[in-house]
């Protein structure tokens, strides 16, 4: 279970209101440590549910700098005015799962996130490029925001 949100707790959102912007909202922005500080990059992502699934491609920055440290912090928000801001933060640890790069070897943890990355973003149909891997990331501490409930 991820730290409970101490802060702020009026705005947090529920359980259920976090799994239905998780799972709706499209694009991520994951920061990495690198030697020459923070990098931060934007990704499609899958939420299970329990989990935060999205791929990288095995030769950039992103994968060297996990390679060496696999902590991470994600942003997924939205909103223009300052009432309609909704987001989270989540922060732990990637793990490679699949092969890297991934070639569509049978892997039973990847096969619903596969489809669910198929179905969310490419309408159907997810293909493997060799070129980038499958990362995991299960919350150690989720903060979350909703500025319509003020």
């Amino acid at each position: 279970m991820p730290k409970e949100q101490r802060r702020a707790r009026r705005i947090a959102m529920t359980k259920a209101e976090l799994d239905e912007f998780l799972t709706t909202e499209r694009t991520c922005r994951v920061a990495t440590s690198s030697p020459d500080g923070p990098h931060n990059t934007p990704l499609w992502f899958v939420w299970d549910g329990e989990a935060m699934w999205f791929t990288s491609l095995v030769r950039s920055q992103r994968w060297t700098d996990l390679e060496r440290d696999p902590r991470v912090a994600v942003i997924v928000d939205t909103g223009h005015d300052y009432g309609e801001l909704r987001g989270a933060e989540i922060k732990g640890r990637v793990e490679k799962v699949g092969e890297a790069p991934r070639t569509g070897e049978p892997h039973e943890e990847l096969e619903k996130i596969e489809t669910q990355t198929g179905d969310k973003y490419f309408g159907g149909a997810y293909g493997h490029d060799n070129r980038h891997a499958w990362l995991k990331l299960v919350p150690e501490k989720i903060t979350s925001w909703d500025f319509r409930k003020i």
